[in-house]
């Protein structure tokens, strides 16, 4: 680009973090505008642990879209992609001067799952920073993209209404409670595998909504009352009542899988080991202390409250000690030591199995989406293509 026509460039950079669901979407209503047959609900985690990072970039003199994630280019006919930046360009068209051409930069972190990635909601969101966009309008534009991304508009705890409309208009996010209602929870993620799974999320909801009579009966009885005492849980901070929900969400999604037909296997060998490890533990303290949460793949995310987040850590680094020590294994915010009794490691039982989590992420509940303000950390340079910092191999 001609160093006078640089001026005519306009970029923003923006970074959305990650949400876990504590009550489950599976299934569309509608995938074309991506309508859940149920309402979800889930937990931001902090973006300093866990973020995706988007820079996009308009101008006049661009003669095509183009995006790259994680430094490579990608097809940009991707039909939930164009969705999007239609959406979003129609917002200002006539308002903005770079005849609806745009370049992006993505930048995702490794744990996120092929067709359930947060670009989406990222990319939404920056968008509508380039063109003044309402934020009210986010919600129902990123959901088009990925149906669970737009709980990333809201920090906390964040719903996904159903909603009732046609047209999906009343179907969005929307916050319950903000990221600093509940100061004491805490998350694990425990990664065991980091290969993509074999049946995608769209493609598993769609032979789920065809085959699994669990699933009807599940989005029209168990669902709605479940919403309603998951919120209740939540404002009265009571973690027993939560932990124990979000297991048995956690545990009715799995076997929709399994009623799929074909079935679907998400969770593998140390999935059920991690299951069997947190119910030993509540079991032998007489109360719910700590709550997995498995989403459509083998790697297991935990609640707990800070009281009990050193001795579970090291119940964790017993029974499954890790292959290297120190921060390639843990990461995330710091966990104090903690001593195991020898009455708790009796009690629990178990055979420790090493090497079977790779590495633990110790986080807690984060903010929305937020706008970088240094020029020095876009992802695109002045000529609208990608740094060569952020250029994979």
């Amino acid at each position: 680009m001609p160093e006078n026509d640089k001026q005519s460039l306009s970029m923003v950079t923006c970074t959305a973090p990650v949400n876990i669901a504590v009550i489950k979407y599976w299934g569309k209503r509608d995938e074309d505008l991506i309508l859940p047959m149920n309402s979800s609900l889930s937990l931001t985690l902090h973006q300093d642990q866990l973020k995706t990072t988007t820079t996009v970039a308009c101008s006049r003199n661009f003669q095509q879209d183009r995006i790259w994630l994680n430094g490579k280019e990608e097809d940009i006919s991707n039909p939930r992609l164009q969705s999007c930046l239609q959406e979003s360009i129609l917002w200002r068209l006539n308002d903005f001067d770079c005849n609806g051409t745009c370049t992006s930069m993505t930048s995702c972190s490794p744990n996120d799952d092929d067709d359930d990635v947060k670009i989406w909601f990222v990319l939404v969101y920056t968008l509508s920073q380039l063109f003044g966009v309402e934020s009210e309008q986010l919600s129902a534009v990123a959901r088009q993209g990925s149906g669970s991304a737009c709980r990333s508009l809201y920090g906390g705890f964040v719903q996904w209404k159903l909603g009732e409309q046609l047209d999906g208009k009343d179907s969005l996010a929307e916050q319950v409670e903000s990221e600093s209602y509940w100061p004491e929870l805490r998350v694990l993620t425990l990664v065991v595998s980091a290969e993509q799974k074999s049946v995608g999320s769209t493609s598993g909801m769609h032979t789920s909504v065809e085959t699994s009579q669990l699933l009807k009966y599940r989005a029209d009885v168990v669902v709605p009352s479940r919403m309603e005492e998951m919120i209740r849980v939540i404002r009265e901070r009571d973690f027993p009542a939560f932990g124990e929900l979000t297991m048995k969400d956690s545990n009715q999604f799995h076997a929709i899988c399994l009623d799929t037909y074909p079935p679907i296997f998400y969770l593998n060998n140390m999935s059920h080991r991690i299951i069997s490890l947190v119910h030993r533990y509540n079991q032998y303290y007489g109360e719910t202390r700590v709550a997995y949460t498995f989403d459509a793949g083998p790697n297991a995310v935990i609640y707990t409250l800070q009281d009990h987040l050193s001795e579970f850590v090291q119940v964790v680094r017993h029974f499954f000690p890790p292959e290297v020590s120190g921060e390639e294994f843990f990461k995330g915010l710091p966990v104090c030591s903690a001593d195991l009794s020898e009455e708790l490691k009796k009690d629990i039982n178990m055979e420790p199995t090493p090497k079977g989590i790779r590495y633990i992420i110790s986080t807690k509940a984060g903010p929305g989406p937020c706008v970088v303000k240094d020029p020095n950390h876009h992802l695109l340079g002045a000529d609208g293509l990608p740094k060569k910092s952020v250029i994979s191999d």
